[in-house]
């Protein structure tokens, strides 16, 4: 069992649905073509899934997956110049994304309207990095 696998697997208390979103966005992640996926656990502080192109920057994109008073959220972050935000749900942050501006947003629920938008996102940091979705790619790299 990978560590990814054994952190999904110990992810039991899940009331708001965010092990589902966080599902949802690996398997988008896990879409991308060219695109590795890997895991960075960093203890107790957060968990990162990480998409990265197989060129240009380290990352398309970071999923964290945080805490705060106990309850687990999502931290889903962007460089600031690969998406954009039409509905200004998301926070730019300065240096915030590998010290380069980035936009972050949180998600606290399996709510699909913000979900999609935000995996709406994703697909958007995708093509900024001349990636694609394809039901064709089956090589994608999960690293443990």
């Amino acid at each position: 069992m990978t560590e990814l696998e054994a952190f999904i697997d110990h992810w039991t208390d899940d009331s708001n649905g965010v092990k589902k979103a966080f599902l949802r966005f690996k398997s988008v992640l896990e879409g991308l073509c060219e695109v590795s996926v890997s895991f960075v656990p960093r203890p107790p502080a957060s968990y990162s899934l990480r998409a990265e192109p197989p060129r240009g920057r380290p990352v398309i994109t970071m999923v964290d997956v945080a805490s705060l008073d106990g309850e687990k959220f999502l931290s889903v972050c962007f460089y600031a110049d690969t998406i954009t935000d039409p509905e200004e749900r998301g926070d730019l942050i300065p240096g915030g994304l590998l010290s380069k501006d980035g936009y972050c947003f949180d998600v606290d629920s399996d709510e699909d309207n913000v979900v999609s938008y935000v995996e709406a996102r994703i697909f958007e940091a995708a093509a900024a990095f001349s990636l694609s979705e394809d039901d064709t790619c089956a090589e994608v790299d999960v690293n443990d």
